[in-house]
């Protein structure tokens, strides 16, 4: 099946599944924020000996621990990827079926992602059944300020929160986002983008992201809010480039606009969100 890789990286040529299945149980670690062998089983689709196996390994390197229920949580060197932002699990159970509908309408893949600092996490994806598309992108780390979840959620910030974030070619650097990290440094054309492109979010309603990723590649997004109207997730359509254009844009910003509606709602009975 022809398909846009999920990632900007071409996969090794002699890849070692059991090193890509230790990988990924990080991916569901830091996602999940708990994890039992038989859930990690049937997401990595392998026996539960052998994810029992790769959890003790995690855990003998302190990638993970063992809670006294036999499950299993992110350990010491995984601790600096949770911070105080939504509860994972039950933000991706609330947002599948919506995705899953979504998805159906537009025939196009669909992301949730969170941001943390100038990066935004895939959490979730749902592939077109199309035989070109954007593939599943869940684990894949982007820049906040190249991606359209990405600017979404950072519209939602003040131009002096921004600056925090960003420093912009000759800046001293000074300071740094909400996890501690070094400020991320744009050109000034970057910046101006950027600065431009949230003008456009604020107008439209929706923000975009034409080939600033990966190459043939395009995605329109949407920020998702909770109950108290805080910022939490936001949800993307990604889309091959070649079927991107303008009367389809305003198709996937209506159907994007009605799964986030949807998903608000029933964000808004849940209290921890």
């Amino acid at each position: 099946m022809l398909q846009y890789d999920s990632s900007l990286k071409n996969k090794p040529a002699y890849a070692l599944g059991s090193v890509d299945n230790a990988l990924l149980l990080l991916h569901l670690l830091r996602d999940h924020g708990k994890i039992k062998v038989s859930e990690a089983a049937r997401e990595l689709g392998i026996a539960r000996s052998t994810a029992h196996r790769l959890l003790a390994m995690l855990v003998y390197r302190d990638f993970a621990v063992q809670s006294d229920d036999h499950g299993y949580l992110p350990g010491p060197f995984l601790s600096s990827t949770f911070g105080a932002g939504p509860p994972v699990r039950e933000l991706r159970g609330l947002a599948q079926p919506h995705m899953d509908t979504l998805c159906d309408r537009v025939r196009e893949t669909v992301n949730l992602m969170v941001r943390v600092g100038t990066e935004v996490r895939f959490l979730a994806s749902v592939e077109s059944s199309q035989i070109l598309h954007v593939g599943d992108r869940r684990g894949t780390i982007l820049p906040a300020h190249q991606s359209s979840g990405g600017k979404a959620l950072l519209a939602e910030l003040s131009r002096e929160r921004l600056r925090e974030l960003y420093a912009v070619d000759g800046d001293s650097g000074d300071g740094g986002d909400e996890d501690g990290a070094k400020r991320h440094t744009l050109t000034e054309a970057e910046w101006n983008r950027l600065l431009r492109d949230l003008d456009l979010l604020s107008a439209r309603g929706y923000a975009v992201n034409q080939e600033e990723t990966e190459e043939g590649v395009s995605a329109i997004g949407i920020v998702v809010r909770n109950g108290r109207g805080n910022a939490v997730a936001a949800l993307s359509v990604a889309v091959p480039s070649a079927r991107f254009g303008p009367g389809r844009t305003e198709l996937f910003a209506r159907e994007l606009r009605r799964a986030v509606g949807e998903l608000e709602r029933d964000l808004a009975d849940f209290a921890e969100l």
